[in-house]
């Protein structure tokens, strides 16, 4: 996604942060206090919940141990124990091994092994922030962790004195103050937009299969979006966009898309939608605050 009219803000600064690259954008300069207190929010988040690191209290987790994962486990779980039920495990933070099976591993050598690997039959405890799985298996919360720690991100930008900004990394957007346009990437072709929203006050986030995608022996063409009842990647949706209030929902309800409809969702969840199939039809949210080019 590109932002493409960022309003009145003036200032950015882009980094590398947990794989991917970031751009905060705000009206106003940002000192180097506020920028170090948003490196080390994003260093705790990571030391907590990257399943590529051994170090990691997931990874932790996943040698058998009992942790307090501290204030961002509760709502982060919740949710994705929720859309859990609501897609029949089909989205499910147990996924790692599934990941690691077909080479998206903490080397990322995308290596992949015969077949594929469904999500381990384990049971997620949880007390609070007190997390322990039984048995000891891998987390993995990239279908919503990006988008929390985007949130994380503009709390401490906000707290900052800085109300009017964007913060983007990498498909998962938050705009507080200015409303952006935001153009939404062709999954076959990166070159071009198959639609304009606005976005104000609210995230967005996107997925597609074009992302993460490689081959492997056999001619098999895999990409990160598993059906974690199956190991296999998805390969009915091409890519899809949620508009909601934070980017951790926008985050997990755009990779729940890819496993179930819409309609399984809207019930219980406020956010607009645009979602691809891979035969290259698209359909959106009547209400979408913007324009999917026909």
């Amino acid at each position: 996604m590109t932002a493409l009219s960022p309003g009145g803000v003036r200032t950015s600064t882009t980094f590398e942060a947990i794989g991917t690259r970031w751009t905060i954008t705000a009206g106003d300069p940002l000192d180097p206090a506020l920028l170090a207190r948003v490196d080390e929010v994003i260093a705790e988040y990571d030391a907590t919940w990257s399943r590529f690191r051994a170090d990691s209290a997931v990874a932790r987790l996943a040698r058998g141990e009992q942790l307090d994962l501290g204030p961002t486990a509760p709502p982060l779980l919740a949710l994705l124990e929720d859309l859990r039920q609501r897609t029949g495990g089909a989205l499910d933070p147990l996924v790692a091994a599934s990941l690691e099976h077909i080479g998206y591993n903490a080397a990322v050598d995308l290596l992949a092994a015969p077949g594929y690997r469904p999500a381990p039959r384990a049971a997620l405890h949880r007390d609070g922030g007190v997390v322990r799985v039984e048995p000891p298996a891998l987390l993995d919360v990239g279908s919503a962790g990006k988008g929390q720690l985007v949130d994380l991100v503009t709390e401490v930008l906000a707290a900052g004195g800085h109300g009017e900004a964007l913060v983007d990394a990498s498909g998962d957007l938050r705009v507080s103050g200015v409303p952006v346009r935001v153009a939404l990437e062709h999954p076959f072709d990166p070159t071009a937009a198959i639609g304009v929203v606005e976005v104000a006050d609210a995230a967005i986030a996107g997925s597609a299969i074009n992302r993460r995608s490689w081959s492997a022996e056999g001619g098999r063409r895999l990409h990160h979006v598993l059906d974690a009842r199956t190991g296999r990647p998805v390969e009915t949706v091409a890519a899809t966009w949620v508009l909601a209030d934070t980017a951790m929902l926008a985050d997990a309800l755009a990779t729940a898309l890819f496993l179930v409809p819409p309609e399984a969702l809207t019930d219980a969840y406020d956010f607009r939608w645009v979602r691809m199939r891979t035969d290259g039809v698209a359909s959106w949210s009547p209400d979408l605050p913007g324009e999917v080019f026909r």
